[in-house]
């Protein structure tokens, strides 16, 4: 069995109105944990099924704001799966450190169950940092990239 990325954010969505701080589901085919901390982003553990990602290009889950500047955000991996900088290994990286990106430009592709997903920026700015080296495996919630709104 899978879960939908769209039925796990409808259901964090649901919990953070609800003003949950923690839900467990299990069974036959599926254990599912979720624990929220308010200001943060929800943890999910004890997956048994793996999680459908969502049709190609995929927007990156909600930024988080950094508390010293509100124009400093981080995207962060909407599932879990494999990182690349570029769209091969010989190809240069989507995006650099202090290099500009526009609203909707593709910042780096997740590979998940053998898709590869296209994460966008959903606004611009210059990028500050790169959090994850490529190749690598990265969490639902994961920080990728550290950007400053323009």
């Amino acid at each position: 069995m899978q879960l939908p990325l769209d039925q796990l954010q409808s259901l964090l969505k649901t919990l953070e109105e609800g003003g949950a701080s923690e839900f467990e589901y299990e069974d036959d085919k599926l254990r599912l944990k979720v624990a929220m901390v308010r200001g943060q982003a929800p943890i999910v553990s004890g997956l048994s099924a793996p999680l459908a990602p969502a049709s190609s290009p995929v927007a990156a889950a909600a930024p988080r704001v950094e508390a010293a500047d509100p124009n400093v955000v981080f995207v962060t991996s909407p599932f879990v799966g494999t990182f690349y900088r570029s769209p091969s290994p010989e190809s240069d990286p989507f995006v650099a450190v202090n290099g500009s990106v526009k609203k909707g430009q593709t910042l780096c592709i997740i590979e998940a169950m053998k898709l590869m997903n296209e994460i966008e920026a959903e606004f611009a700015g210059t990028v500050l940092e790169v959090l994850v080296d490529s190749g690598k495996s990265v969490e639902f919630g994961q920080k990728l990239f550290k950007i400053k709104k323009s």
